[in-house]
């Protein structure tokens, strides 16, 4: 049996920082029974610990890397590191970037992981989220619940 959990990534008071929590408090009722969801709103490198002992993992974050406010890029970091280019939102000492290289240094890094960044436009101070990133949200949702149907097919 394939264990999977789902972890959003954000903190909901810097506005779009919190699409990664956004979106798993969406998908929360949607999943099958057997997906974990979980948030992670400070220290990153909770991440170890949290996806220890799962063989799928699905990470959602903000993005920063100068693209088009909403657009969404989904990265399998299976098997490789993240492109040079791609750098998640943090509000912390350790971002994603960081703790990716931690895991695989440590040998922590789940067989399977998919990462889901959503390109932000604002991340002050608030909560809500902007229209663009709000949008890409809902696209995020959907395509998770593909990649969990996908997945179910190939177990």
């Amino acid at each position: 049996m394939h264990k999977v959990i789902v972890i959003g990534i954000g903190n909901p008071y810097r506005r779009d920082d919190g699409a990664g929590i956004v979106v798993v408090r969406r998908l929360r009722p949607l999943v099958p029974q057997d997906v974990e969801v979980a948030e992670c709103h400070g220290d990153l490198t909770t991440l170890l610990d949290t996806w220890q002992g799962y063989s799928r993992v699905i990470v959602i974050d903000a993005m920063r890397s100068g693209r088009i406010a909403g657009e969404v890029e989904r990265l399998d970091v299976s098997t490789h590191t993240l492109p040079a280019n791609t750098r998640f939102s943090s509000t912390h000492a350790m971002g994603l970037n960081e703790i990716l290289v931690l895991a695989q240094t440590l040998n922590q890094r789940p067989p399977q992981l998919v990462l889901y960044g959503i390109e932000g436009a604002d991340f002050g101070e608030g909560e809500g989220l902007s229209e663009e990133v709000a949008k890409a949200v809902e696209d995020v949702v959907r395509y998770i619940l593909l990649d969990l149907q996908k997945g179910e097919e190939d177990a």
